[in-house]
């Protein structure tokens, strides 16, 4: 299914929350939510600081948002996340890597290079034996989506995600809220003869991790997630599409051979409750707003599903 969007600039992802501040959260919701040691995920998947960034795109190739760094010690040392590869790949300054000290090549620079360059070393964390409003308030004011759970001597417990939370709290908080009033508006676009390149800028550049693309007549055709980059390259596809082992060339690609054609949309009206289901039912982290003419008018993250939740309006 096409629409056609109303092209305007998308503000930062996490701006919406900074510019509300803190919320007062509604403390009711609390009642419903168990300590942060039931929540938080304890199957953590890790690397080490040594570990090649191809290691790394491979292990987050199966959906994984962030992986996290291990000292050699055991102790927890950073996180590496999906934007941060990104900004490696092309998309923000890290690609200075690729160019200087690998020459373009990028299979030296997906084998050789170590986690250690592109992982943030301090992340905001959140201890164990913390409350789960200290982890919201962390989540909100750092505009963090995902959240290391610590041990006090420093050793990893588990993670906790946003797409947790909204897990979660989807099931025993009521929202009561329509789409228009939780969405993020407007959106930002890429055409299909966008390259891959350019639609990683445009991520790094505003903050967030997914893009509608829309063809030459403006409709939608598919979506770009920074989920979607690092699976192309953790799986090797993208790899194989090209001849040469610069760099350059994959990131030429154009988006239409490279995003996802099956889109999730929703309409203005409906209930905010349907766009959680939609994106817990198909493991997606975002939905399209239409409103009836097809014309896309927002953007549904778990950031803004989970903003709903705890600080109604």
């Amino acid at each position: 299914m096409r629409f056609k969007p109303k092209s305007r600039p998308l503000r930062q992802e996490h701006y919406r929350w900074m510019r509300e501040g803190t919320p007062n959260f509604n403390d009711k919701v609390f009642e419903y939510i168990s300590e942060l040691k039931i929540i938080s995920k304890k199957d953590v998947k890790w690397v080490y600081p040594s570990t090649p960034i191809m290691k790394a795109l491979e292990e987050m190739s199966h959906s994984y948002r962030s992986l996290v760094v291990l000292l050699n010690n055991g102790l927890f040392g950073g996180l590496i996340t999906v934007m941060k590869l990104v900004d490696y790949l092309g998309g923000g300054e890290l690609f200075e890597l690729i160019e200087k000290r690998h020459s373009y090549n990028v299979f030296s620079a997906l084998n050789k290079e170590p986690v250690e360059s592109v992982m943030v070393k301090n992340p905001v964390t959140i201890y164990v034996d913390e409350g789960i409003k200290e982890a919201l308030s962390r989540m909100i004011t750092y505009g963090a989506g995902i959240l290391p759970v610590l041990e006090r001597d420093g050793r990893i417990y588990g993670i906790l995600t946003e797409h947790d939370l909204v897990k979660y709290l989807a099931g025993v908080a009521s929202i009561g809220l329509k789409v228009k009033e939780a969405m993020s508006s407007p959106v930002i676009t890429e055409t299909e003869q966008s390259t891959l390149k350019k639609a990683m800028e445009t991520m790094i550049k505003y903050g967030f991790r997914r893009i509608p693309v829309v063809d030459k007549d403006g409709l939608i055709s598919g979506i770009i997630t920074a989920v979607d980059i690092v699976r192309e390259f953790g799986t090797h596809n993208i790899l194989r599409r090209v001849s040469s082992e610069d760099i350059r060339e994959i990131l030429n690609l154009p988006l239409s051979e490279i995003m996802v054609k099956d889109v999730a949309v929703i309409h203005l009206d409906d209930d905010l409750a349907n766009a959680v289901n939609t994106m817990l039912s198909r493991n997606i982290s975002s939905v399209l707003v239409i409103d009836d003419e097809g014309a896309l008018r927002g953007i549904v993250t778990e950031r803004d599903v989970l903003y709903a939740i705890i600080a109604p309006k």
